[in-house]
């Protein structure tokens, strides 16, 4: 009680001490860490492929498209075979994925993940026969082949497997080749646009003020998530070294008050900004035991009876004793966790109290479970 009583005078005291308006001390950083400039962007492509050579692995005769897959392309080498006679064990049908990176040329290479959509067991060892990669608009943006690994295994016999990660799933490094460029011509318009990752008007405006303030009067905060920026005349020829200066600007971004907690592990991360009225607060719990007992009981000597096994169960029930705080109103919600803490609250216990300070109106801050 005397602990709880000095985490109370202490919290009073400091609280007094604070001022009327607190501003959280947000960290400098750049530009470039927060927002992005438009047009920059990667493109997704996939394409569905065979990858042979995989010593019985592949997929079996059910896997109708695999087998349809091979005899297409024995015709397309002037092999002519029927489906039914194709058992090829050894290959499986599979989905090839890359993402296409900004400002790539012709006869760059990217990495692919090849995925197995029948039923073979690994695609571990195999190679992947020459795949195209198409784009969402139909065109090949690229061309894949190359050996699979799959950073995994599985093995076993006669009912036992062992098995390693995902021997279906597997990556080829380098193993596409970029076969069209997807032009970005950024600030060919005498224009370029920033956007937030995170979308805030305060952000938003400071960051267009740092801009005006090295470059004159060339950008606009349209809305919470964009900049706009007129390039200067000095710098059309150098449209590269504009982007990197702008980038480079330090901002002091803001954002909005939040609190989140994970229920499943009993973290709580806690943002800057936030606030908390006076509030009190009530934690106590019922505890409940269960006990089971084994007890036998033994029948005369030169008896007709039996040995009987009793089972005897006893329930205690014990109800804590509450403890009650009355928190100040403080702009750090680490003063609140603090006494949860001292008066023997779990993290649980504290994910439930600031959820009901939050239904209460006395916690200003998102919360957000996840």
């Amino acid at each position: 009680m005397k602990k709880i009583l000095c985490l109370l005078l202490a919290l009073v005291c400091f609280a007094g001490l604070l001022p009327s308006t607190v501003s959280a001390d947000a960290a400098v950083t750049r530009i470039k860490d927060i927002a992005k400039v438009q047009g920059v962007r990667s493109n997704q492509l996939m394409g569905y492929g065979l990858v042979v050579g995989l010593n019985g692995n592949g997929d079996s005769t059910s896997s109708l498209q695999t087998s349809q897959s091979v005899v297409n392309m024995l015709r397309a080498y002037g092999i002519t075979v029927s489906s039914n006679q194709i058992k090829a064990k050894n290959v499986a049908a599979v989905v090839v994925t890359a993402t296409l990176p900004p400002f790539v040329r012709e006869g760059d290479t990217i990495d692919i993940t090849v995925s197995s959509v029948g039923d073979a067991k690994s695609v571990q060892g195999g190679t992947l026969l020459q795949t195209p990669l198409k784009a969402a608009n139909g065109n090949v943006y690229a061309v894949a082949q190359g050996a699979v690994s799959t950073g995994g295994f599985m093995a076993g016999n006669g009912g036992s497997n062992v098995q390693k990660n995902f021997p279906t799933v597997g990556t080829s490094p380098n193993a596409a080749i970029v076969e069209r460029t997807v032009e970005d011509d950024i600030g060919q318009n005498g224009n370029i646009s920033l956007s937030l990752a995170q979308p805030d008007f305060t952000t938003a405006s400071r960051i267009a003020g740092a801009i005006n303030a090295q470059y004159g009067s060339v950008a606009r905060a349209v809305n919470p998530g964009r900049i706009d920026i007129s390039i200067p005349a000095y710098y059309k020829n150098n449209i590269v070294g504009f982007v990197a200066g702008v980038e480079d600007l330090p901002i002091m971004p803001d954002n909005i008050a939040k609190v989140v907690v994970n229920e499943r592990t009993g973290t709580i991360v806690m943002g800057g900004n936030v606030s908390v009225d006076e509030c009190a607060i009530t934690q106590g719990g019922l505890t409940i035991h269960v006990q089971k007992n084994n007890t036998t009981s033994q029948p005369d000597p030169f008896s007709y009876g039996t040995t009987v096994t009793a089972r005897n169960t006893k329930a205690n029930a014990k109800e804590d004793k509450s403890s009650s705080i009355v928190l100040p109103a403080t702009t750090n919600v680490s003063d609140i966790v603090g006494a949860l803490n001292a008066v023997g609250a779990t993290p649980r216990d504290t994910i439930s109290i600031l959820q009901a300070m939050k239904a209460a109106g006395a916690l200003h801050a998102d919360l957000q479970i996840i």
